[in-house]
C-alpha cells in the first residue's frame, strides 16, 4: 500500500505539514471518521523511563467517554500483567484488532480489565513501536456493538502507524528534553 491508498482524509493529514497538535488532533478524527468508531485515542510512552500519556482523544459524540491525560504518569507495575495487549505492546508484537471484547481469546485480551477500563466492545490496539521498543498505542474503537475490521481497514491502520511512528517518536522525546 502506498500513502495514495490512504483514505483522502487521512492521508491529507498525514502529508500536511502541521505542528503535531494540530497533526494527531486531525488524524484521530479522520481515523474515527474512516472506521465510524466511537472513540479514537492516542496514547505516547516513553520507553527510557515507562511514563504514558494519553495526550490526545476524539470522540464522535458527547456521550462517549473521554479518555485523557494531562499528565504523564507511571504505568502501573502490575499492568502488563493484567493487560495482555499493553503486554504486547511492550514486546513490539504487532498490532491487535479486537472484533468482540465479549468473545476474545483470553490470552490476547483481558475482558474484565477492557470493561472497567474502558467499556468498548470492539477496539484496535495499534502499537507504534520503533526498534523494538513501544513508544505509543493508537486506539480506535467502538462501544454498542461488536466489529469486523476489514482487511483494508488493518493495512490502513498498520500503514498509518508506520506514517506516523518517527513523530510519535519526536513527541515522545521533544516532551523530555
Amino acid at each position: 500500500m502506498t500513502q495514495q491508498d490512504f483514505p483522502a482524509a487521512i492521508k491529507n493529514i498525514v502529508e500536511s505539514s502541521q505542528e503535531p497538535d494540530a497533526l494527531f488532533s486531525a488524524l484521530l478524527a479522520a481515523v474515527g471518521d474512516f472506521l465510524q468508531a466511537d472513540r479514537c485515542f492516542l496514547c505516547l510512552h516513553n520507553p527510557q523511563n515507562n511514563l504514558s500519556r494519553v495526550a490526545f482523544c476524539w470522540i464522535r459524540t458527547p456521550d462517549v467517554p473521554t479518555v485523557y491525560n494531562e499528565e504523564w504518569a507511571a504505568q502501573p507495575p502490575s499492568l502488563a500483567d493484567e493487560d495482555p495487549m499493553f503486554a504486547a505492546a511492550l514486546r513490539a508484537e504487532p498490532s491487535i484488532f479486537i472484533e468482540d471484547v465479549e468473545t476474545a481469546d483470553s490470552q490476547i485480551l483481558n475482558r474484565e480489565f477492557e470493561q472497567e477500563n474502558f467499556g468498548h466492545r470492539a477496539l484496535i490496539h495499534a502499537h507504534i513501536r520503533q526498534d523494538g521498543q513501544l513508544w505509543g498505542i493508537l486506539q480506535p474503537c467502538i462501544f454498542d456493538h461488536p466489529r469486523i475490521w476489514t482487511e483494508y481497514e488493518q493495512v490502513v491502520i498498520n500503514n498509518l502507524v508506520e506514517k506516523i511512528t518517527p513523530l510519535a517518536v519526536d513527541y515522545v522525546k521533544s516532551a523530555f528534553d
